[in-house]
């Protein structure tokens, strides 16, 4: 689903250990890490479209999680000009997404990365919480970057850990 602005309907999904560690996953023949995400389709809500690319994407079900919580709302971010299908009706300019923070109440035995047609990822690995930021590519950084700072607060109440420097956020691509 494309908005009347060119963003597609997306749902991001960050996934936590008892550690407070979070799913990192790297993309099928790719130096390229990431958290699991896939667009919403016309008939689903975002928590449906959520359970789906996580079966999907990683291989668990509904009972291998618990929902800690979603943003208030969508995050923005737009595809750099040479990403965008110029061709393509209708025209996508970037991605809306709902992320939810999933904490897993299952063993890692229960991960399948291999568990649609299409694989995302051929690896994956618990990292640091404000790893990602760092890692994901340019474009992402700030959507991360707010989804991540929205939703500390659910996996630590007493406070979120320190965050690097900001600097991060304006490096170059790379």
């Amino acid at each position: 689903m494309i908005d009347s602005e060119g963003y597609r309907a997306n749902v991001g999904i960050i996934l936590c250990n008892k550690q407070r560690r979070l799913f990192w996953g790297r993309r099928v023949r790719q130096n390229a890490w990431q958290f699991p995400q896939g667009g919403i389709k016309a008939s689903e809500t975002p928590e449906q479209a959520m359970f789906r690319e996580l079966e999907e994407e990683v291989g668990l079900k509904p009972e291998h999680v618990e929902i800690l919580g979603s943003t208030r709302g969508w995050l923005h971010y737009r595809l750099p000009k040479r990403f965008i299908r110029w061709n393509s009706e209708p025209l996508c300019i970037g991605q809306k997404q709902i992320w939810f923070l999933l904490k897993i109440t299952c063993g890692e035995g229960d991960f399948c990365l291999d568990a649609s047609e299409r694989p995302e990822f051929d690896h994956w690995r618990w990292v640091k919480y404000w790893q990602p930021v760092r890692e994901v590519v340019y474009f992402k950084r700030k959507v991360y970057s707010r989804a991540l700072e929205e939703l500390a607060p659910l996996l630590y109440p007493e406070g979120a850990p320190v965050r690097p420097h900001a600097n991060y956020l304006r490096l170059s691509r790379r």
